[in-house]
């Protein structure tokens, strides 16, 4: 039996759980293909970035579980768990993975609103007369 290796990924509101295991290059994710899941080709793009990158396109597949946030969020979670696991699979593949930026996990979110205003920075219009 193959092992299986568990990472987690976040970005903004989303989270990702990434199972990695020996395969084809198949990728599931929320029990459906990669194709099925994301209809932009730049979600498809960001999600394969760390396996373009170390080129091992065809040597995994990950079955992800994503919930929370939009479609880009959960692309970027993905994206973010797809590394942590690599990085568990292969010590090897930190250095390129940190370089890239793939590891670091992106601590932006929305800010919240504010009293008196419209939205988070957004003040009603002001007139002196």
């Amino acid at each position: 039996m193959t092992e299986i290796i568990y990472a987690t990924g976040r970005r903004k509101r989303a989270t990702a759980r990434v199972y990695l295991s020996e395969g084809s290059g198949n990728i599931l994710i929320n029990d459906l293909p990669l194709d099925k899941y994301f209809g932009r080709e730049v979600a498809k793009i960001l999600v394969k970035q760390p396996l373009v990158l170390l080129e091992c396109d065809g040597n995994f597949d990950f079955k992800i579980k994503v919930t929370g946030g939009g479609s880009f969020g959960q692309a970027g979670a993905i994206r973010h768990g797809i590394s942590r696991a690599l990085e568990k699979k292969n010590k090897d593949f930190r250095s390129a993975l940190k370089t890239a930026g793939y590891l670091t996990r992106d601590s932006r979110k929305v800010e919240r609103k504010k009293v008196g205003l419209r939205k988070a920075r957004k003040a009603p219009q002001f007139s002196k007369r």
